[in-house]
């Protein structure tokens, strides 16, 4: 697919519009290419703001959204962030011009494959996908900067947030599956966390576990 200058400055005005006004997230969404992380026909609706349908009954998420939970995360050049749910791993690719090393974590080891694939073809040299249980976390490389969840919890998860350093920031939708969700900004302070609910979201469920292997 050619992305043509008017196509991507229309796509940076949508972002704009939607509520995406810090310019180091526009910039991270602008050198990043959407549609490498779509799959077959869905590709040429990449830089609309839909989410699309992508392997293992997952969806890659509208743009906006992408964008509106980066912005809230407050990333910086130094952090290390955790993320939960790779997905496509576009979330994983903008991070990764914010910061300084991104952690994935993919119960679906397809995904995670696929994604890994991807931002090797991109260049994208600061991002390890795992896959495993992203219930649990990396305590292993914890502590983290900043936490970000890209399916919905029905309340913050106590071990992603025991993985956070204090004045880290945590964003994440919270909610039962069926309903929808809100996404909330939850930081952590020395006194205690400060939650702050931004919008109405759908995502899919956070499930505990490693989806099983599927056998052809």
């Amino acid at each position: 697919m050619q992305v043509t200058p008017e196509l991507m400055m229309q796509y940076m005005l949508l972002l704009r519009n939607k509520g995406v006004r810090d310019k180091r997230v526009l910039h991270a969404m602008e050198l990043i290419p959407r549609h490498p992380f779509a799959q077959g026909s869905f590709s040429k609706h990449a830089y609309d703001d839909a989410a699309l349908p992508i392997a293992c009954g997952q969806t890659l998420s509208m743009p906006s959204v992408v964008g509106k939970m980066t912005q809230a995360l407050e990333v910086g050049p130094r952090h290390k962030v955790l993320e939960i749910g790779t997905g496509s791993g576009f979330q994983a690719a903008v991070l990764s011009q914010l910061s300084r090393r991104v952690y994935s974590v993919e119960r679906h080891r397809p995904l995670a494959q696929a994604a890994t694939k991807t931002l090797n073809d991109l260049g994208v040299v600061n991002v390890t996908i795992i896959v495993g249980d992203g219930a649990l976390g990396l305590p292993d490389q914890a502590p983290f900067d900043r936490i970000i969840l890209t399916a919905a919890a029905e309340d913050p998860p106590a071990t992603l947030l025991a993985q956070l350093k204090e004045g880290g920031i945590m964003v994440l939708p919270v909610g039962q599956s069926d309903t929808v969700q809100t996404l909330i900004k939850v930081t952590k302070t020395a006194s205690g966390l400060d939650y702050e609910e931004l919008e109405d979201v759908r995502f899919v469920p956070l499930i505990e576990g490693i989806a099983p292997r599927v056998h052809r």
